[in-house]
């Protein structure tokens, strides 16, 4: 079967379990679950990190793109990340790819990318204006994939402040506003290592063997969701009268932002622009973007990214709950923290 025939029968199997799940496809979700700030229900999107922790699974995460090298590869990665819970402010998270290469000439490859880990706490809920911050950190832990994917031999770390905002806020004089959120996250990726050097063949003519040398750059990630909610819309606004399933759509648009910042490469920014749309149900979403990169530098052509998220303290919450500190609990659920913005 090829793997565009592949790809379409896995994207049936998943939109059926999203909906067997789901059960009852109409539940809304409830305040006191995660991802909430007041009315506010905030989406796992999909390029942009949440702002919020959670016991939360993607499984999977499908993308496919092609690089900018020659003609281009084309890439179709395969992700599963799953986030949980320590105490009601403190999570764990740990997720891998699948990577498969489909060069322009040459040899297919496939590999598993490095392990990825990390860890947020969210110190800030602001349930009346719809605000939550959290700080975290990941690790892209060197070596631990495969030569074959492009794995790096070394771990980069990644602090960052994340972010949610919803306009809830706003006057009576442009309620048709008050759906909109913005999501993002600012990042430092630190390389544990200044240069990686590869050995290539050995020279006929000289008898010794090539090294290069690739100088690995700090960089700036800003990532930012624009987010316009139809449930915030029917729930909080005004009840327009749609119906399943365009009650429960999230229209957004994500940036994806990389800047190097030394060894020669500083300024030297990758992106994307990616449109989509959520759709949010009780226990999980669906969620599809195309993925347009913005310049010759950030890919050749627009891609496709998919994902099924399951909310897992929402489908099973005997289960998945913070290991420390009672059930998990967010927005206004959470008023009485002390932490919380008036």
């Amino acid at each position: 079967m090829h793997s565009s025939h592949r790809f379409l029968s896995f994207l049936a199997a998943v939109g059926a379990l999203c909906a067997l799940l789901a059960g009852g496809i109409l539940a809304p979700r409830t305040a006191t679950a995660h991802g909430f700030a007041g009315a506010r229900f905030f989406p796992a999107t999909l390029t942009t990190d949440d702002p919020f922790v959670a016991d939360e699974l993607s499984l999977p995460t499908l993308q496919t793109f092609h690089t900018p090298d020659g003609h281009g590869t084309r890439e179709f990665d395969v992700s599963i990340d799953l986030a949980k819970t320590i105490t009601p402010y403190l999570d764990f998270e740990i997720g891998q790819d699948e990577v498969n290469l489909f060069p322009h000439a040459g040899h297919n490859k496939t590999g598993l990318s490095n392990l990825e880990l990390g860890s947020k706490f969210q110190f800030y809920v602001n349930a009346p204006h719809e605000t939550i911050l959290s700080l975290g950190i990941d690790a892209d832990v060197g070596g631990t994939g495969s030569r074959q994917a492009g794995r790096d031999p070394f771990t980069t770390f990644s602090p960052g402040l994340f972010f949610g905002k919803g306009f809830g806020d706003l006057p009576d004089s442009v309620a048709f506003l008050r759906p909109l959120a913005l999501t993002g996250n600012i990042s430092v990726d630190i390389p544990t290592s200044a240069k990686t050097r590869s050995f290539g063949d050995v020279d006929p003519t000289t008898g010794i063997r090539d090294v290069d040398v690739d100088r690995n750059a700090a960089a700036l990630e800003t990532n930012f969701a624009l987010e316009y909610s139809l449930i915030y819309l029917q729930d909080n606004v005004k009840n327009i009268g749609l119906r399943a399933p365009f009650n429960r759509l999230i229209p957004l648009v994500e940036a994806v932002v990389t800047t190097p910042l030394d060894r020669g490469q500083g300024g030297l920014t990758t992106a994307s622009i990616n449109p989509g749309v959520i759709w949010s149900g009780s226990v999980c979403q669906f969620g599809v973007e195309a993925l347009i990169p913005v310049n010759a530098r950030s890919g050749s052509r627009v891609g496709v990214l998919v994902q099924f998220h399951i909310y897992l303290d929402d489908l099973l919450p005997g289960i998945f709950h913070p290991i420390f500190g009672g059930p998990s609990h967010n927005g206004a659920a959470d008023n009485n923290a002390g932490n919380n913005g008036k």
